[in-house]
This record gives C-alpha cells, structure tokens and sequence, in this order.
C-alpha cells in the first residue's frame, strides 16, 4: 500500500514540473535549436496569450469581456 502511494506522488511531482515550463524553456525549433530574437520573443508572446486565454472565466464559468478581460490577461501574462 504504501509503495503505491508513493509512486503516485512520484509521478504527480515529476508531471507538476513537466507542466510547470515556462514559455521561455520551450522556444525551441523543430530542429531542437533555441529561438533567438524575434522568433522567440514572438513564441513566447503567442505561448502567454494561450496560457491565459482558457482561464478567462467568470466565477459562473462564463467567458470574460470587456475591461474584466483586459485586466485579467494583463496580470495573467504577468505572473506566466
């Protein structure tokens, strides 16, 4: 029993830090090689932009609009 639950907080460790890469650790090309300049600056702006934009929600579930959805975008591509 106990070997199992430490293998589930094993695996739930080492995929909370799988996701937990930030935008900038992902820049990489199709060959592997990292962007650099306007290529990286562009991939990473787009990668904030997707990351927020799912959690745009109201406490309802509804989609934010508006000067609400502005604000929370701005403090949400912050903090990514």
């Amino acid at each position: 029993m106990k070997s199992i639950i430490l293998a589930a907080l094993i695996t739930s460790f080492t995929i909370g830090t799988a996701m937990a890469q930030s935008c900038d650790s992902r820049a990489v090309s199709a060959d592997g090689k990292p962007l650099y300049g306007a290529a990286k600056t562009s991939f990473v702006k787009k990668c904030k932009r997707d990351a927020c934009d799912g959690k745009a929600v109201s406490k309802e579930g509804k989609p934010l609009y508006g000067a609400a959805k502005n604000s929370f975008m701005a403090k949400c591509r912050k903090a990514a």
